[in-house]
């Protein structure tokens, strides 16, 4: 089991991970190899865990050290783990943590747009979107209502942010996901790619020549791609022209439209009902 060190001092350079590095700086620590995410709350980092992440460093509130330390990380003997009470962890890292835990994580390099997509017959495409805790609740609402994947444009909020995958209730590990190019704009190579691949492309949108979320030929299609796009201004009109359907989500009220997170779980449990491969 890893040796727990009690920290007092806030400046010790072993805190550095968790508190003098900005989110985007873990990002590009390590380039041109993959860098480092944060991770918080049990519940995440055990996901993360499960899927492969490497952990590089702990950093615990006192009183939860001895329940999930062994639980968690029994099997990295050699893994340095920085407890504190609450409080101190509180001024270090500027925020309340979720049940006192975070872990540094070493990142994966990303598979291709192709490589995602093999065998997949419903995904998720988000093009710039760029509210961690929307990213979280599309990845979580992905997972759970039955699509295959979720690919994101270099426009979107890094997935691995602590926000979203804290949010995601650390789903961001269970459903494949990557992002595409940073010149593949979706009307710029991005549409074209989904299409080699075999996918119909329907944009959640809201236009005039719009179907309905529940038209037959989108629930009928083999291989599917729901494109969701920013908080606010919604799709590039290039993205939705490119796009094989314009699809709408019926509005009561007055109502003009939906969060996109909102709107993500209701196009997805629309898309997938009739799936026969889905676990009830």
């Amino acid at each position: 089991m890893p040796q727990i060190k009690k920290i007092t001092d806030l400046t010790a350079p072993e805190l550095d991970l968790f508190s003098r590095y900005s989110e985007s700086q873990l990002f590009h620590i390590n380039e041109p190899k993959p860098g480092i995410f944060i991770a918080e709350s049990p519940n995440v980092i055990e996901r993360a865990l499960n899927a492969g992440y490497e952990p590089l460093a702990v950093l615990i509130e006192e009183k939860q050290a001895d329940d999930l330390i062994p639980k968690l990380f029994f099997a990295y003997p050699e893994l340095p783990v920085y407890t504190a009470k609450f409080d101190l962890l509180t001024n270090l890292t500027g925020f309340a943590l979720t049940r006192g835990l975070l872990c540094a994580m070493k990142r994966k390099s990303l598979p291709s747009v192709a490589e995602i997509c093999e065998g997949k017959h419903r995904i998720a495409v988000l093009e710039n979107v760029m509210n961690p805790t929307n990213i979280g609740a599309i990845f979580r609402s992905a997972a759970a209502l039955g699509m295959d994947a979720v690919l994101l444009t270099s426009g979107c909020s890094d997935p691995l942010y602590r926000r979203a995958a804290r949010v995601s209730m650390g789903t961001v590990f269970q459903i494949p996901w990557t992002c595409f190019p940073k010149n593949a704009d979706l009307s710029c190579g991005g549409l074209e790619a989904l299409r080699s691949l075999g996918f119909q492309t329907a944009a959640m949108a809201l236009k005039e020549d719009s179907v309905s979320i529940d038209d037959p030929k989108l629930l009928d299609a083999e291989k599917l791609a729901v494109i969701l796009g920013t908080e606010g201004d919604g799709l590039a009109s290039a993205t939705i022209d490119g796009c094989d359907h314009t699809v709408m989500i019926p509005m009561a009220h007055g109502v003009d439209s939906l969060n996109v997170a909102a709107a993500s779980a209701v196009a997805f449990w629309e898309l997938t009902k009739n799936r026969k491969d889905m676990i009830s």
